[in-house]
């Protein structure tokens, strides 16, 4: 533990002397793609990593020694004890788990390497290396040199590469660690799978010298009918820059001049504007302009706030129905890494009837918010502060705290992310709650027009004998009340017994339910009392709903879960075999049962909200 904590220290200070900031809207940016095969060395005992006696070779720049050179043999007498030339490969972006059966359960160092050619003309241009996302932690290295290192297994991360190209075979080293750490985010014990990789997409972003690094482009929450933005400049030239803002459609083409910190901000009356919902999912084109580029995006326009016990969405209450996904392709049981992949989650979640889903436990890809702003799905995102975080130590508070930025700020112009969750299924105590009292804090502080919650549990109260109670004493500080629930699968009641529960919510706020569910292998049938049955399964759903319907200021729920998804906590043999049986599509893509139960019930949902 001792020589995972100095490595974690060395990746922090790394990471906060020489990562580049996050640039917006990456994916529709100039440049290359650098996905595609990586070669690949496994690396258990970290030899490529630390010397013999336990120290990285990347302390120094250049680095010493290790796989970050990725040097040749100069001659035949000089000894280097690995290759990539002759390795193996693997897809990027993916998991190795999925790729190669040898590495299924594999955690540990894998190292990446990929060659490629700059762009011929470089002249008056920058060059950023963008990563989509690395699990758990990467360090990366470009022709020999160290560019940094990034913690978190689900947020972007990138490096100013400009001056570090050479102009043919350009030597590109990933070092991607996915062991589970006590102090981690998330930390050691979760229940899905721990894949490693690259498992996101990797570009070669080209832009000028002085740059569109960031914007934002919203409704004003102190005024819906005005458009606030907000656009920051990088470069030598970035003070006192003219930039074009357009939005065509609403004749809006405003010229912005930037402060001493290019930075520039306007709010712009914008009177007949068609709000985005679920029903009417309406994107607007939006190009930020320099003389030197164009940034084009498509932006919609709500409002989402609270009043009571209701969630309003422009103005208006609506009742969200939801269900969990977690970003796994159930077909190759892997991480869900394409645009067709989240794409055919979001398509499923629809025929269920949701207009909301609740993106669990991690940020997914950026294509999950981009395809539901075009769908019309309204989403739950969340941070990996899972079950028994150490709530006590700062450099954990840091890390969940870097990764809700990178979250918020990668999404914060999506239309469809309506809350931001800063943790599921908690233990409360009084440092847990400052702990998840700061994020609440950090979150609002980053956008103060989206609702913020967590997942929460249920406990019992003396106070209040015979009813199941949410008084964490967390609700106080978040928008909307939201609880994990599983009664009729966990503890001694059965289905049966669903009748009788009494809810007790010590809250004037929106209540949604986040988990509800139980397990059943798709196909497997019998009597409605047998588990993992689909028949049992359908039947907690039978008995669930209209127990959920007597809580007072119920304003949604997403059941657990879409698709079942691979876990290690499920051993069960024949029925769970690594896989947690909850989802309502089974890891063949087949419905059950409790599919059209849900279906049913949010089609009656849909009906009364007309």
């Amino acid at each position: 533990m001792t020589r995972l904590l100095l490595l974690l220290a060395v990746a922090l200070l790394s990471l906060r002397s020489e990562a580049a900031p996050i640039l917006v809207n990456p994916l529709q940016r100039p440049g290359q793609s650098l996905d595609g095969k990586w070669a690949y060395i496994v690396d258990p005992y970290d030899n490529g990593y630390l010397d013999y006696r336990s120290q990285p070779f990347d302390r120094t720049d250049p680095p010493s020694g290790g796989y970050g050179l990725d040097r040749q043999p100069k001659d035949p007498s000089e000894l280097i004890e690995y290759a990539f030339d002759d390795a193996l490969t693997l897809d990027v972006p993916a998991d190795w788990n999925s790729q190669d059966d040898k590495l299924f359960y594999y955690e540990g160092s894998v190292w990446y390497r990929r060659h490629f050619d700059a762009p011929q003309d470089r002249e008056g241009k920058r060059y950023i290396l963008y990563f989509g996302g690395a699990n758990y932690r990467a360090d990366v290295y470009l022709n020999g040199r160290k560019l940094g290192t990034h913690i978190g297994g689900f947020t972007p991360f990138q490096f100013e590469v400009t001056d570090r190209l050479q102009a043919q075979d350009n030597s590109l080293v990933v070092r991607v660690n996915n062991e589970r750490l006590m102090e981690g985010v998330p930390t050691l014990n979760t229940d899905w799978w721990n894949y490693g990789g690259i498992t996101r997409t990797v570009r070669l972003i080209e832009v000028p010298e002085t740059y569109v690094a960031d914007y934002t482009v919203r409704l004003q929450r102190t005024a819906a009918d005005r458009i606030e933005a907000r656009v920051e400049l990088k470069g030598p030239e970035a003070g006192n820059h003219e930039v074009h803002l357009r939005l065509p459609e609403l004749g809006i083409d405003q010229i912005l001049t930037t402060g001493e910190g290019g930075v520039a901000q306007v709010s712009i009356p914008a009177r007949d504007i068609e709000r985005w919902s679920p029903q009417h999912p309406k994107l607007y084109d939006l190009e930020v302009a320099t003389g030197a580029e164009s940034v084009h995006e498509r932006v919609g326009f709500r409002t989402i706030e609270t009043r009571g016990s209701q969630i309003l969405l422009n103005g208006e209450p609506i009742f969200l129905r939801g269900i969990s996904i977690h970003e796994t392709d159930p077909y190759r049981g892997g991480r869900a890494v394409t645009k067709d992949e989240a794409y055919q989650l979001l398509r499923w979640a629809q025929e269920l009837g949701c207009n909301y889903a609740r993106l669990a436990h991690y940020p997914h890809s950026e294509h999950m918010a981009r395809l539901a702003d075009e769908m019309g799905i309204l989403l739950w995102e969340e941070i990996p502060v899972y079950w028994t975080i150490d709530w006590q130590n700062p450099d954990t508070f840091t890390n969940a705290q870097d990764q809700l930025t990178g979250l918020i700020e990668r999404d914060k112009n999506r239309a469809s992310v309506i809350i931001w969750s800063v943790a599921n299924e908690t233990p409360p105590t009084e440092a847990r709650t400052e702990f998840l009292h700061k994020l609440v804090d950090h979150a609002r502080e980053l956008d103060d027009t989206r609702l913020v919650s967590a997942a929460l549990e249920v406990h019992n109260n003396p106070d209040y004998p015979g009813y199941a109670v949410i008084d964490d004493a967390f609700g106080e500080f978040v928008d909307v009340v939201s609880f994990n629930q599983y009664n009729g699968w966990y503890g001694n009641r059965t289905p049966d017994d669903l009748e009788e529960v009494q809810w007790k919510v010590l809250y004037n706020k929106p209540v949604l339910i986040s988990e509800f569910g139980g397990g059943a292998l798709a196909g497997s049938h019998g009597d409605k009392h047998a588990r993992f049955t689909e028949e049992y399964q359908a039947w907690l759903y039978e008995q669930t709903l209209p127990m959920l319907e007597r809580i007072d200021g119920l304003s949604g729920m997403s059941p657990w879960i879409l698709v079942d998804f691979r876990s290690p906590r499920r051993a069960l043999p024949g029925i769970q075999d690594g896989w947690n049986r909850k989802g309502l599509i089974g890891d063949n893509g087949a419905r059950k049962q409790a599919f059209y139960v849900l279906q049913d019930y949010y089609e009656q949902k849909a009906t009364e909200d007309e």
